[in-house]
């Protein structure tokens, strides 16, 4: 008894040394790329003309017109994270539970939806639904209809929303796949049927990965610039005019750029700490181990349950098509001309050396993610505590921010010594994977939450070491969820305009 108590024991030092040191890696990594460079950007937004001073916020917030764009900013985010989860939930429900048709082709739609930069989709809508586009011409000169054109609110709303559902829809159906058929079956069986299942187990039990998508939803079109800044027509957001102040050849204000920057960090923030709040008054964990079966619908229901899942797909594929015809349009300079061919791309031949650069960076950037987001996501769900949530806020920190603000940043920091980074691949390395870590992340977290610690505690009970139960259990069963992140951290990597 006291040899096999002293071989516990030994175990659970041997673990705690092992996340101890993996903890202070990590704090040492976020520290030096995350929040230092941040650092610099928060301390820059108190200081004008090189004294200490308050006149940045209180010129944000004493005007009308720049607490309007923060109004609008946290308008067009809410309704954009409230339309993705609307959209995305019962579509990842009906396409891992029902027997719908096609159910392969769907799933790759969705993520070729995602492909395109956001600056090259919002373009893409403006060539469907603009002024002169295909789809308004086509109503206007076919049935005397104006539909309108896409500028402003409504069709920020309408990209955002096509372009960030398959975030919602990725994560949940990973979480449907992985779900419990256990738990379903004793509901049933204690008379809860149908849709009352679905809210009163279903949901519930995968809450805290519906929370992760929808956070990274709401970051992603808090901070994104292409599509605002094509379609806003003077529905100005924050990353537009921190964009203005911080860029712009007309007006150039650095430090009042850093305090409209470290306000959108404030808010994001603010929706970090509520979800997280709310994981950690409602989570749930299950076993994982006898996934739900497929329900098979009559005809009619199936038709109807493909129908949708298809159409939905297809229109947020509009811009993909959209690309790819436009891409054999020949044209002169910037005006498309008559007739299609092959120019355009024999134009890129003499830059593919970029396109690898594209991948190799994004690569790289994907496996330092995927290593962090594994390690990253235990400690924050098996080993809380105040180091816990330190390291949490700080790797979801970086989305919050606009791409072009983190950019000066790094630069800002790495360009002088001890570390010079500036005008390396590094740099753009550690600036892809601190940007783009938020999706392995959540993802990762959001499957460990799912999973019952007990499974863990029975591996070690039957002799197998704690580390060791963490890579060939653990990881094991996290790693569908952290897959869909990584992708989703891959595809946007390579879409990286800022």
């Amino acid at each position: 008894m006291k040899k096999s108590f002293g071989e516990s024991l030994r175990r659970e030092r041997q673990k705690g040394l092992y996340w101890g040191i993996v903890a202070f890696i990590i704090l040492i990594f976020c520290m030096l790329f995350i929040l230092y460079p941040f650092g610099k950007l928060f301390l820059q937004s108190f200081f004008e003309d090189g004294h200490f001073s308050l006149a940045n916020y209180a010129k944000f917030f004493g005007r009308s017109a720049y607490r309007k764009v923060l109004g609008n900013t946290l308008k067009v985010s809410t309704c954009a994270t409230l339309l993705g989860v609307a959209l995305g939930l019962p579509m990842a429900y009906v396409t891992t539970r029902f027997n719908i048709w096609g159910k392969k082709a769907i799933k790759a739609c969705v993520v070729l939806s995602m492909l395109s930069p956001p600056f090259i989709g919002a373009y893409s809508w403006i060539l469907l639904l603009g002024k002169a586009g295909y789809i308004t011409q086509f109503f206007l000169n076919t049935f005397g209809i104006d539909i309108g054109t896409i500028y402003g609110f409504k069709g920020i709303l309408l990209v955002f929303t096509l372009k960030l559902f398959p975030y919602v829809f990725m994560y949940t159906s990973t979480a449907l796949e992985n779900f419990d058929s256990a738990l379903e079956e004793a509901s049933e069986s204690l008379g809860v049927h149908g849709f009352a299942r679905i809210r009163r187990v279903t949901l519930p039990i995968i809450l805290p990965t519906i929370l992760s998508a929808a956070l990274i939803v709401f970051m992603t079109s808090m901070a994104d610039f292409g599509t605002p800044v094509l379609i806003g027509r003077g529905y100005k957001v924050l990353t537009v005019l921190i964009y203005e102040r911080y860029l712009s050849e007309v007006s150039t204000s650095a430090s009042f750029a850093s305090a409209m920057a470290v306000i959108a960090v404030v808010f994001t923030m603010l929706v970090l700490f509520l979800q997280k709040r709310i994981l950690n008054r409602k989570s749930y964990t299950m076993s994982a181990m006898r996934p739900p079966e497929v329900v098979k619908l009559s005809t009619g229901k199936r038709i109807l349950a493909t129908a949708f899942v298809w159409i939905v797909a297809l229109i947020a594929m509009l811009p993909q098509i959209t690309i790819i015809i436009t891409s054999f349009r020949n044209t002169n300079g910037s005006q498309f001309v008559s007739g299609l061919g092959l120019d355009n791309y024999r134009a890129i031949a003499s830059r593919v050396g970029s396109i690898i650069n594209t991948y190799k960076f994004g690569i790289i950037a994907i496996i330092i993610m995927m290593v962090l987001g594994l390690h990253l996501a235990y400690i924050i769900v098996r080993r809380k505590g105040k180091l816990a949530n330190f390291l949490d806020t700080l790797a979801m920190f970086p989305y919050v921010i606009p791409g072009s603000v983190i950019g000066i940043g790094m630069v800002l920091a790495f360009n002088v010594k001890p570390l010079v980074l500036t005008g390396t691949a590094t740099i753009m390395i550690v600036a892809y994977t601190i940007r783009k870590l938020p999706f392995t992340l959540r993802s990762s977290i959001g499957t460990l939450y799912q999973i019952e610690p007990a499974i863990e505690e029975a591996s070690i009970s039957l002799g197998e070491p704690p580390m060791r139960t963490f890579f060939k259990t653990t990881a094991l069963l996290m790693l569908p969820g952290m897959l869909s992140g990584a992708v989703l951290s891959f595809v946007a990597t390579i879409n990286e305009l800022s």
